[in-house]
């Protein structure tokens, strides 16, 4: 958890900062999801409202949720919005002596299949016998045996 005073400093964009706004805002986004002010599946305002309260761009705005939501910290779903991710319990997975582990961000159309969260890597475990495994990278502790 992030100390009150240190987010006190991440409310406000600099446009005239090295950092672009876009990073700015998601640096904002991510410390204030760090300290617990945005929790798993609170909503967060749309896009047009954000740039209205922190003076930049609809489009820095969407770069910044672009990339939280590649670090699986974000979901947006029609017509539900955007929201502060669920992080998931992990499991634990055994790998077994001879498999093989290939971890790769999923194409579009191979989320869908697995119903993977955009952001979320995913591992294809190839057992011995060639048996193949798709998992969310998010949601296991591999353990080799």
């Amino acid at each position: 958890m992030l100390p009150p005073a240190f987010l006190r400093f991440l409310t406000v964009i600099d446009p005239r900062a090295d950092r672009p706004v876009h990073r700015q805002l998601a640096d904002l986004l991510r410390a204030r999801i760090a300290a617990g002010q945005l929790r798993p599946g609170d909503r967060l305002p749309a896009e047009h409202r954000l740039a209205q309260e922190y003076g930049i761009g609809r489009d820095s705005v969407r770069a910044a949720l672009t990339i939280l939501r590649g670090e699986g910290l974000l979901i947006t779903r029609a017509p539900y919005g955007t929201r502060v991710r669920q992080q998931p319990d992990r499991r634990p997975v055994r790998v077994p002596r001879g498999s093989s582990v290939v971890v790769k961000m999923p194409t579009p159309e191979e989320r869908r299949e697995h119903d993977l969260d955009e952001g979320v890597p995913m591992i294809v475990l190839t057992d011995p016998s060639g048996r193949m495994e798709v998992i969310a990278g998010d949601e296991v502790t591999l353990r080799f045996s």
